[in-house]
């Protein structure tokens, strides 16, 4: 699991960060990409990363500002020409109008796309999306459009087979393995009875990735972002510019490193970051957010940051 960001300025592009897009890359887990938010010129964005269009299979959207959707019709007509003859469906999620928004561009350029494509259109808070593998939901956060932060979370792994116990036991590779790894209780071709539960170790947590959309401080990020392996938080503003947030309906540095501390999040990362901010600016938003929450990095374009699974005792 990795996040790969394709774009971290705010508003508008500036000459070292494009506006807003971030890939979550699942292609070791389910052989997807999910895209979170698809501001103008994403697609050229991704001409310089090794992701392919045809596998981004779902499109989270947080809100309706041109900064994260004007790349969206671009981005869903290219993807017609890769790998067209699969016809691989694509889901978009977001506040209400997103479909009006990208039927409306695609029927007035006449753009015909050769794939499915799905909406789900934001109502009640929770979850939007659940298989074997994954959970999405979202919350409502505040900003001066309706918007939404996201929470992806990755289901449990079963625990392994502990092979060295059974190896002790004189127990052999074969069909039996199958049976015990399933937890049964089985008997040995000695008469030995074992419980299948007692030679699987403890299942392996899954991790929690939350990506909020442009918001002032609010409770509901402390609710997504709580125990979250990476936050991916908005930090507009800087130290001493609370009062100027709020007023636009945005986050300083501060905020992001303390929400991040309160809810035990392992990782935050910095985005959406005001062209005011270059250089050592830069380097001073970070450390100023570092002194409360240490673990905090600003993002660049084309960033890649692993998700670790979370170490035993961390939670």
């Amino acid at each position: 699991m990795e996040l790969e960001f394709l774009g971290t300025s705010a508003g508008s592009p500036s000459k070292f960060r494009n506006v807003t897009a971030l890939a979550l890359k699942l292609l070791d887990e389910i052989n997807e990409v999910w895209l979170f938010d698809v501001g103008e010129g994403t697609q050229h964005q991704i001409l310089k990363t090794s992701i392919r269009p045809r596998k981004v299979s779902r499109i989270f959207i947080t809100h309706l500002h041109g900064d994260h959707i004007f790349g969206l019709p671009g981005f869903l007509s290219s993807r017609s020409f890769q790998g067209a003859e699969q016809a691989i469906p694509l889901t978009i999620y977001g506040p209400r109008g997103i479909k009006e928004f990208v039927e409306t561009s695609l029927r007035i350029s006449q753009t015909r796309l050769s794939y499915p494509l799905k909406f789900v259109e934001l109502q009640k808070e929770g979850v939007i999306f659940e298989d074997e593998h994954f959970k999405a939901s979202f919350k409502y956060l505040d900003h001066r459009i309706q918007c939404a932060g996201y929470r992806v979370e990755e289901k449990d792994y079963p625990g392994e087979l502990m092979v060295d116990k059974l190896h002790e036991l004189g127990v052999r590779p074969g069909p039996i393995y199958g049976k015990i790894k399933n937890g049964e209780t089985v008997t040995l071709e000695d008469g030995r009875v074992i419980n299948g539960h007692d030679f699987i170790g403890e299942p392996k947590k899954g991790r929690i990735v939350t990506i909020l959309g442009d918001t002032r401080k609010n409770q509901n990020i402390d609710v997504l972002a709580h125990n979250a392996d990476v936050l991916v938080h908005e930090s507009t503003f800087g130290k001493g510019e609370a009062k100027l947030a709020r007023n636009y309906y945005h986050s300083t540095c501060i905020q992001a490193a303390e929400t991040a501390k309160r809810e035990n999040v392992q990782q935050l990362l910095l985005t959406h970051i005001s062209a005011r901010y270059v250089g050592p600016m830069i380097k001073k938003l970070q450390n100023d957010a570092r002194k409360i929450f240490p673990q905090t990095k600003v993002v660049r374009d084309f960033d890649v940051i692993n998700v670790p699974f979370r170490k035993k005792g961390a939670e």
